[in-house]
Protein backbone atom coordinates (compact mmCIF):
# COMPACT_ATOMS: atom_id res chain seq x y z
CA UNK A 1 0.00 0.00 0.00
CA UNK A 2 2.78 2.44 0.92
CA UNK A 3 4.58 1.51 -2.30
CA UNK A 4 1.47 2.32 -4.37
CA UNK A 5 0.99 5.62 -2.50
CA UNK A 6 4.65 6.39 -3.14
CA UNK A 7 4.03 6.20 -6.89
CA UNK A 8 1.14 8.66 -6.65
CA UNK A 9 3.27 11.04 -4.62
CA UNK A 10 6.18 10.64 -7.01
CA UNK A 11 4.04 11.72 -9.96
CA UNK A 12 2.72 14.70 -8.00
CA UNK A 13 6.19 15.86 -6.99
CA UNK A 14 7.78 15.49 -10.41
CA UNK A 15 8.22 18.93 -12.05
CA UNK A 16 6.47 19.17 -15.40
CA UNK A 17 3.55 16.85 -14.57
CA UNK A 18 0.53 19.13 -14.50
CA UNK A 19 -2.92 18.16 -13.24
CA UNK A 20 -4.08 17.49 -16.80
CA UNK A 21 -0.98 15.42 -17.59
CA UNK A 22 -1.38 13.47 -14.35
CA UNK A 23 -4.88 12.46 -15.45
CA UNK A 24 -3.63 11.63 -18.94
CA UNK A 25 -1.02 9.28 -17.48
CA UNK A 26 -3.58 7.58 -15.22
CA UNK A 27 -5.96 7.14 -18.14
CA UNK A 28 -3.27 5.65 -20.37
CA UNK A 29 -1.53 3.33 -17.90
CA UNK A 30 -4.45 2.61 -15.58
CA UNK A 31 -2.42 3.22 -12.42
CA UNK A 32 0.22 5.48 -10.91
CA UNK A 33 2.65 2.56 -10.68
CA UNK A 34 2.24 1.88 -14.39
CA UNK A 35 3.10 5.47 -15.21
CA UNK A 36 6.15 5.52 -12.93
CA UNK A 37 7.52 2.30 -14.45
CA UNK A 38 6.85 3.22 -18.10
CA UNK A 39 9.65 3.58 -20.62
CA UNK A 40 10.99 6.90 -21.84
CA UNK A 41 9.71 6.52 -25.41
CA UNK A 42 6.13 5.87 -24.31
CA UNK A 43 6.22 8.77 -21.86
CA UNK A 44 7.58 11.06 -24.57
CA UNK A 45 4.64 10.17 -26.81
CA UNK A 46 2.30 11.22 -24.02
CA UNK A 47 3.84 14.68 -23.81
CA UNK A 48 6.49 14.42 -21.08
CA UNK A 49 9.73 16.32 -21.72
CA UNK A 50 13.12 14.69 -21.42
CA UNK A 51 13.88 16.61 -18.21
CA UNK A 52 10.58 15.47 -16.65
CA UNK A 53 11.23 11.84 -17.61
CA UNK A 54 14.78 11.97 -16.23
CA UNK A 55 13.51 13.45 -12.99
CA UNK A 56 10.84 10.74 -12.73
CA UNK A 57 13.24 7.87 -13.46
CA UNK A 58 16.04 9.21 -11.27
CA UNK A 59 13.66 9.44 -8.33
CA UNK A 60 14.48 13.11 -7.87
CA UNK A 61 11.42 13.58 -5.63
CA UNK A 62 12.46 10.89 -3.13
CA UNK A 63 12.93 13.28 -0.19
CA UNK A 64 9.53 15.01 -0.55
CA UNK A 65 7.80 11.66 -1.13
CA UNK A 66 9.33 10.21 2.03
CA UNK A 67 8.30 13.28 4.02
CA UNK A 68 4.69 12.90 2.83
CA UNK A 69 4.69 9.17 3.65
CA UNK A 70 5.97 9.91 7.16
CA UNK A 71 3.30 12.58 7.60
CA UNK A 72 0.55 10.14 6.56
CA UNK A 73 1.58 7.69 9.29
CA UNK A 74 0.88 10.17 12.08
CA UNK A 75 -2.47 10.11 13.97
CA UNK A 76 -5.40 11.81 12.19
CA UNK A 77 -3.33 12.23 8.99
CA UNK A 78 -4.46 10.65 5.72
CA UNK A 79 -3.54 10.78 2.05
CA UNK A 80 -6.30 9.58 -0.25
CA UNK A 81 -5.84 8.82 -3.94
CA UNK A 82 -8.40 8.53 -6.71
CA UNK A 83 -8.03 4.75 -6.42
CA UNK A 84 -9.03 4.67 -2.73
CA UNK A 85 -12.53 3.53 -1.76
CA UNK A 86 -12.69 6.38 0.77
CA UNK A 87 -12.24 9.07 -1.89
CA UNK A 88 -15.39 11.27 -1.85
CA UNK A 89 -17.60 10.14 -4.79
CA UNK A 90 -19.07 13.56 -5.57
CA UNK A 91 -15.61 15.08 -5.89
CA UNK A 92 -14.42 12.16 -7.99
CA UNK A 93 -17.11 12.98 -10.57
CA UNK A 94 -15.89 16.53 -11.35
CA UNK A 95 -13.66 17.50 -14.26
CA UNK A 96 -10.04 16.84 -13.28
CA UNK A 97 -10.56 15.81 -9.64
CA UNK A 98 -7.48 16.04 -7.41
CA UNK A 99 -5.39 12.86 -7.82
CA UNK A 100 -4.40 13.10 -4.14
CA UNK A 101 -6.08 14.58 -1.09
CA UNK A 102 -4.16 15.38 2.09
CA UNK A 103 -6.62 15.14 4.98
CA UNK A 104 -6.26 15.89 8.67
CA UNK A 105 -9.13 14.76 10.90
CA UNK A 106 -12.05 12.46 10.08
CA UNK A 107 -11.63 11.77 6.37
CA UNK A 108 -14.93 9.87 6.24
CA UNK A 109 -16.95 13.10 6.66
CA UNK A 110 -16.02 14.01 3.09
CA UNK A 111 -18.39 11.27 1.92
CA UNK A 112 -21.32 12.63 3.94
CA UNK A 113 -23.92 15.09 2.55
CA UNK A 114 -22.49 18.60 2.47
CA UNK A 115 -23.51 22.19 1.88
CA UNK A 116 -20.78 24.66 0.97
CA UNK A 117 -21.16 28.13 2.53
CA UNK A 118 -18.95 30.86 1.08
CA UNK A 119 -18.80 34.64 0.88
CA UNK A 120 -16.84 37.81 1.43
CA UNK A 121 -13.70 38.05 3.55
CA UNK A 122 -14.94 41.47 4.65
CA UNK A 123 -18.65 40.96 5.31
CA UNK A 124 -21.08 43.12 7.19
CA UNK A 125 -21.95 42.15 10.73
CA UNK A 126 -25.33 40.99 9.49
CA UNK A 127 -23.66 38.87 6.82
CA UNK A 128 -21.50 37.07 9.37
CA UNK A 129 -24.51 36.48 11.61
CA UNK A 130 -26.50 35.14 8.67
CA UNK A 131 -23.71 32.75 7.65
CA UNK A 132 -23.37 31.51 11.23
CA UNK A 133 -27.13 31.04 11.63
CA UNK A 134 -27.62 29.24 8.31
CA UNK A 135 -24.62 26.95 8.91
CA UNK A 136 -25.80 26.18 12.44
CA UNK A 137 -29.32 25.22 11.34
CA UNK A 138 -28.12 23.22 8.34
CA UNK A 139 -25.67 21.33 10.56
CA UNK A 140 -28.51 20.45 12.92
CA UNK A 141 -30.48 19.22 9.92
CA UNK A 142 -27.72 16.71 9.19
CA UNK A 143 -25.49 18.44 6.65
CA UNK A 144 -21.72 18.80 6.90
CA UNK A 145 -20.76 22.45 6.32
CA UNK A 146 -17.89 22.95 3.86
CA UNK A 147 -15.99 26.19 3.37
CA UNK A 148 -12.55 27.62 2.68
CA UNK A 149 -11.20 28.49 6.15
CA UNK A 150 -10.89 32.15 5.10
CA UNK A 151 -11.74 35.19 7.19
CA UNK A 152 -15.28 36.55 7.16
CA UNK A 153 -18.13 34.37 5.89
CA UNK A 154 -16.03 31.19 5.73
CA UNK A 155 -15.00 31.46 9.35
CA UNK A 156 -18.54 32.27 10.45
CA UNK A 157 -19.88 29.22 8.61
CA UNK A 158 -17.32 26.90 10.20
CA UNK A 159 -18.11 28.29 13.67
CA UNK A 160 -21.85 27.99 13.08
CA UNK A 161 -21.50 24.28 12.36
CA UNK A 162 -19.22 23.75 15.36
CA UNK A 163 -21.55 25.66 17.70
CA UNK A 164 -24.36 23.34 16.56
CA UNK A 165 -22.17 20.31 17.45
CA UNK A 166 -22.01 19.46 13.76
CA UNK A 167 -19.15 18.60 11.42
CA UNK A 168 -17.42 21.02 9.09
CA UNK A 169 -14.71 20.71 6.43
CA UNK A 170 -12.07 23.35 5.75
CA UNK A 171 -10.69 23.20 2.20
CA UNK A 172 -7.25 24.78 2.05
CA UNK A 173 -5.26 26.46 -0.73
CA UNK A 174 -1.97 25.62 1.00
CA UNK A 175 -0.16 22.54 2.19
CA UNK A 176 -1.97 20.77 5.02
CA UNK A 177 0.86 21.90 7.33
CA UNK A 178 0.35 25.61 6.54
CA UNK A 179 -2.71 27.09 8.25
CA UNK A 180 -3.81 30.24 6.43
CA UNK A 181 -4.74 32.73 7.70
CA UNK A 182 -2.66 32.15 10.83
CA UNK A 183 -5.36 33.64 13.07
CA UNK A 184 -7.56 30.65 12.20
CA UNK A 185 -5.18 28.16 13.77
CA UNK A 186 -7.46 27.53 16.77
CA UNK A 187 -10.47 27.27 14.46
CA UNK A 188 -8.60 24.71 12.38
CA UNK A 189 -7.85 22.67 15.51
CA UNK A 190 -11.55 22.69 16.41
CA UNK A 191 -12.54 21.61 12.90
CA UNK A 192 -10.25 18.58 13.09
CA UNK A 193 -12.03 17.26 16.20
CA UNK A 194 -15.33 16.49 14.42
CA UNK A 195 -14.58 17.22 10.76
CA UNK A 196 -11.52 17.59 8.58
CA UNK A 197 -9.05 19.87 6.88
CA UNK A 198 -8.32 18.92 3.28
CA UNK A 199 -6.08 20.10 0.45
CA UNK A 200 -4.75 18.79 -2.84
CA UNK A 201 -1.46 20.65 -2.49
CA UNK A 202 1.77 19.01 -1.23
CA UNK A 203 3.24 19.66 2.21
CA UNK A 204 4.88 23.05 2.52
CA UNK A 205 2.84 24.75 -0.21
CA UNK A 206 2.55 28.46 0.57
CA UNK A 207 -0.67 30.54 0.06
CA UNK A 208 -0.08 31.72 -3.52
CA UNK A 209 -2.92 33.77 -5.12
CA UNK A 210 -3.28 31.46 -8.13
CA UNK A 211 -3.99 28.44 -5.92
CA UNK A 212 -7.21 29.80 -4.39
CA UNK A 213 -9.37 29.58 -7.54
CA UNK A 214 -8.09 26.03 -8.08
CA UNK A 215 -9.03 25.21 -4.47
CA UNK A 216 -12.56 26.53 -5.00
CA UNK A 217 -13.53 23.70 -7.38
CA UNK A 218 -12.99 21.29 -4.46
CA UNK A 219 -15.29 23.28 -2.16
CA UNK A 220 -18.12 23.04 -4.69
CA UNK A 221 -17.18 19.53 -5.81
CA UNK A 222 -17.56 18.05 -2.34
CA UNK A 223 -21.03 19.49 -1.77
CA UNK A 224 -24.56 19.01 -3.05
CA UNK A 225 -24.99 22.77 -3.16
CA UNK A 226 -23.24 26.09 -2.59
CA UNK A 227 -24.74 28.95 -0.56
CA UNK A 228 -23.29 32.42 -1.19
CA UNK A 229 -24.07 34.75 1.70
CA UNK A 230 -22.32 38.02 0.76
CA UNK A 231 -20.07 38.64 -2.21
CA UNK A 232 -18.81 41.63 -4.16
CA UNK A 233 -19.05 41.66 -7.95
CA UNK A 234 -15.42 40.52 -8.20
CA UNK A 235 -15.25 37.81 -5.60
CA UNK A 236 -13.66 34.40 -5.25
CA UNK A 237 -17.01 33.19 -3.98
CA UNK A 238 -18.44 33.74 -7.47
CA UNK A 239 -15.71 31.46 -8.84
CA UNK A 240 -16.89 28.77 -6.43
CA UNK A 241 -20.49 29.33 -7.51
CA UNK A 242 -19.59 29.08 -11.20
CA UNK A 243 -17.68 25.86 -10.57
CA UNK A 244 -20.82 24.59 -8.84
CA UNK A 245 -22.92 25.42 -11.89
CA UNK A 246 -20.46 23.57 -14.14
CA UNK A 247 -20.56 20.60 -11.78
CA UNK A 248 -24.40 20.52 -11.84
CA UNK A 249 -24.60 21.47 -8.16
CA UNK A 250 -27.34 23.63 -6.66
CA UNK A 251 -26.39 27.30 -6.20
CA UNK A 252 -28.14 29.42 -3.58
CA UNK A 253 -27.72 33.14 -2.93
CA UNK A 254 -29.05 35.40 -0.18
CA UNK A 255 -30.24 38.78 -1.48
CA UNK A 256 -29.34 42.00 0.26
CA UNK A 257 -29.77 45.74 0.16
CA UNK A 258 -29.38 47.47 -3.21
CA UNK A 259 -26.97 49.84 -1.46
CA UNK A 260 -24.74 47.09 -0.04
CA UNK A 261 -21.76 46.40 -2.37
CA UNK A 262 -21.39 43.00 -0.70
CA UNK A 263 -24.82 42.01 -2.04
CA UNK A 264 -24.10 42.70 -5.69
CA UNK A 265 -22.38 39.38 -6.28
CA UNK A 266 -25.38 37.53 -4.87
CA UNK A 267 -27.78 39.55 -7.02
CA UNK A 268 -25.67 38.74 -10.07
CA UNK A 269 -25.85 35.03 -9.29
CA UNK A 270 -29.61 35.21 -8.88
CA UNK A 271 -29.89 36.84 -12.32
CA UNK A 272 -27.79 33.98 -13.68
CA UNK A 273 -30.11 31.35 -12.25
CA UNK A 274 -29.05 30.84 -8.64
CA UNK A 275 -31.93 30.16 -6.28
CA UNK A 276 -32.92 33.09 -4.09
CA UNK A 277 -32.85 32.03 -0.44
CA UNK A 278 -34.77 33.69 2.36
CA UNK A 279 -34.87 30.81 4.86
CA UNK A 280 -33.23 27.50 5.69
CA UNK A 281 -36.34 25.72 4.47
CA UNK A 282 -35.71 26.93 0.93
CA UNK A 283 -32.39 25.05 0.87
CA UNK A 284 -33.77 21.92 2.52
CA UNK A 285 -36.62 21.75 0.04
CA UNK A 286 -34.30 22.03 -2.94
CA UNK A 287 -31.83 19.44 -1.65
CA UNK A 288 -34.44 16.96 -0.42
CA UNK A 289 -34.83 15.08 -3.76
CA UNK A 290 -31.07 14.54 -3.98
CA UNK A 291 -30.52 13.56 -0.37
CA UNK A 292 -33.80 11.74 0.42
CA UNK A 293 -33.31 9.63 3.54
CA UNK A 294 -29.66 10.70 4.01
CA UNK A 295 -30.74 14.07 5.39
CA UNK A 296 -32.72 14.71 8.54
CA UNK A 297 -35.41 17.07 7.30
CA UNK A 298 -36.30 18.80 10.55
CA UNK A 299 -36.66 22.49 9.79
CA UNK A 300 -35.45 25.27 12.02
CA UNK A 301 -38.99 26.25 12.93
CA UNK A 302 -40.01 22.70 13.84
CA UNK A 303 -36.96 22.24 16.05
CA UNK A 304 -37.24 25.63 17.72
CA UNK A 305 -39.68 24.71 20.54
CA UNK A 306 -37.23 22.07 21.79
CA UNK A 307 -34.28 24.44 21.80
CA UNK A 308 -33.20 26.92 24.42
CA UNK A 309 -34.33 30.42 23.51
CA UNK A 310 -31.20 32.18 22.18
CA UNK A 311 -29.78 35.19 23.95
CA UNK A 312 -30.39 38.37 21.97
CA UNK A 313 -28.63 41.71 21.76
CA UNK A 314 -30.67 44.56 23.32
CA UNK A 315 -31.59 45.95 19.86
CA UNK A 316 -33.03 42.59 18.80
CA UNK A 317 -34.91 42.23 22.10
CA UNK A 318 -36.34 45.71 21.65
CA UNK A 319 -37.52 45.00 18.10
CA UNK A 320 -39.07 41.68 19.16
CA UNK A 321 -41.28 43.55 21.64
CA UNK A 322 -42.90 45.39 18.73
CA UNK A 323 -43.74 42.24 16.76
CA UNK A 324 -47.08 40.70 17.64
CA UNK A 325 -48.39 37.18 17.22
CA UNK A 326 -50.68 38.78 14.64
CA UNK A 327 -48.74 39.76 11.48
CA UNK A 328 -47.30 43.28 11.36
CA UNK A 329 -45.60 45.10 8.49
CA UNK A 330 -42.14 46.64 8.46
CA UNK A 331 -43.74 50.10 8.28
CA UNK A 332 -45.59 49.35 11.49
CA UNK A 333 -42.35 48.21 13.14
CA UNK A 334 -40.62 51.41 12.02
CA UNK A 335 -43.44 53.47 13.52
CA UNK A 336 -43.46 51.53 16.78
CA UNK A 337 -39.72 51.15 17.34
CA UNK A 338 -38.26 54.24 15.73
CA UNK A 339 -35.58 52.08 14.07
CA UNK A 340 -34.78 52.62 10.35
CA UNK A 341 -36.35 50.15 7.91
CA UNK A 342 -32.91 49.09 6.63
CA UNK A 343 -31.79 48.00 10.10
CA UNK A 344 -35.09 46.25 10.79
CA UNK A 345 -34.87 44.21 7.56
CA UNK A 346 -31.44 42.87 8.54
CA UNK A 347 -32.56 42.08 12.11
CA UNK A 348 -35.71 40.30 10.92
CA UNK A 349 -33.66 37.73 9.00
CA UNK A 350 -31.67 36.83 12.13
CA UNK A 351 -34.81 36.60 14.27
CA UNK A 352 -36.42 34.37 11.65
CA UNK A 353 -33.37 32.09 11.47
CA UNK A 354 -33.47 31.75 15.25
CA UNK A 355 -37.09 30.60 15.05
CA UNK A 356 -38.46 33.58 16.98
CA UNK A 357 -40.55 35.07 14.17
CA UNK A 358 -42.12 33.86 10.93
CA UNK A 359 -42.55 35.64 7.58
CA UNK A 360 -46.14 35.88 6.35
CA UNK A 361 -47.59 36.96 3.02
CA UNK A 362 -47.44 40.62 2.05
CA UNK A 363 -44.08 41.22 3.70
CA UNK A 364 -45.46 40.94 7.23
CA UNK A 365 -44.04 39.11 10.25
CA UNK A 366 -45.41 37.55 13.41
CA UNK A 367 -44.04 36.11 16.66
CA UNK A 368 -43.56 32.34 16.88
CA UNK A 369 -42.65 32.15 20.55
Amino acid sequence: MQQDLGCWLKLQHTPGISLALFHKLLGHFGSAAGACNAGASELTQLGLTRNTIEHLHKDGAAESVEAALRWSQQPLNHILTLADSGYPPLLKAIHYPPPLLYVKGRHEVMCEPQLAVVGSRNPSRGGEETAHAFASHMARAGLVITSGLALGIDGAAHRGALDAKGATIGVMATGIDRIYPARHRKLAESIIETGALVTEFPLGTEPLPELFPQRNRIISGLAYGVLVVEAAERSGSLITAHYAMEQAREVFAIPGSLHNPMARGCHRLIRQGAKLVESVEHILEELAPQLSDRLRMETAAAAAPQEKVPELDPDYQSLLQFIDYDPVSIDQMVERSGLPARSISSMLLILELQGLIRAETGGRYCRVR
